[in-house]
């Protein structure tokens, strides 16, 4: 049987306790009781439970964002508009589901946590969250305002801010789907949800080009 090393224990635990508490309110001897080791340990592998969050951040994200990308630099090459939106809002998507499933983005429990610190606005999970994703983000509205050029900023910043929410939802809570429906609708399907991810922010990026023609 494979023998966890202390540092994987502490990342472990750590993720588990802050998705179910909060950053705030977990305690770095909380930390340590949770994967059976001593405070000293966590202090030597971390330095401070900011430097402990980071890691879980990166550890996951790092792929995440890689893959991201690569997929957004494939979508750019798509000359339509309207074909290229849909794939990058596709490439923003994908790797969320995928790489919850294997475990290298976190799954459901590391976007679980994600959507409680983002909730919880500490400044060190605000500093983390920020240097974790907005370089990533900023490239991503970057080129979804080259396939509605007419939008506004504050629109397209709405908008993206709902299709992180809608994310977060869809990764998390999938059963609600399926339960609302009666069991008609299968929201564990992960193709069907990216389907539909994708569908709704691509007509909510769309309409922001029809308003800005309304307008002028």
């Amino acid at each position: 049987m494979k023998t966890v090393n202390v540092k994987e224990r502490v990342l472990e635990a750590a993720q588990m306790l802050f998705s179910k508490n909060g950053y705030n309110a977990v305690s770095m001897r909380a930390i340590a009781k949770a994967a059976d080791a001593n405070v000293g340990s966590l202090t030597y592998h971390f330095g401070s439970k900011a430097n402990l969050l980071r890691e879980i951040y990166l550890r996951h994200t790092g792929p995440m964002n890689q893959r991201r990308m690569e997929l957004l630099g494939e979508a750019l090459r798509i000359e339509n508009k309207e074909t290229r939106l849909v794939a990058i809002l596709r490439a923003y998507v994908l790797p969320a589901f995928s790489m919850s499933e294997n475990g290298v983005g976190g799954g459901a429990e590391f976007t679980r946590m994600r959507a409680v610190m983002t909730a919880e606005g500490n400044e060190d999970a605000s500093a983390i969250i920020a240097d974790t994703f907005d370089e990533t983000s900023r490239a991503f509205l970057r080129a979804i305002s080259g396939c509605v050029p007419d939008a506004s900023t504050e629109g397209l910043l709405w908008c993206s801010q709902f299709l992180l929410g809608s994310l977060y939802y869809a990764l998390i809570n999938p059963g609600r789907v399926t339960r609302l429906s009666d069991g008609e609708v299968d929201g564990s399907n992960r193709d069907v949800a990216i389907d539909q991810l994708v569908e709704a922010s691509f007509a909510s990026f769309s309409n922001l080009a029809s308003k800005e023609d309304v307008n002028q």
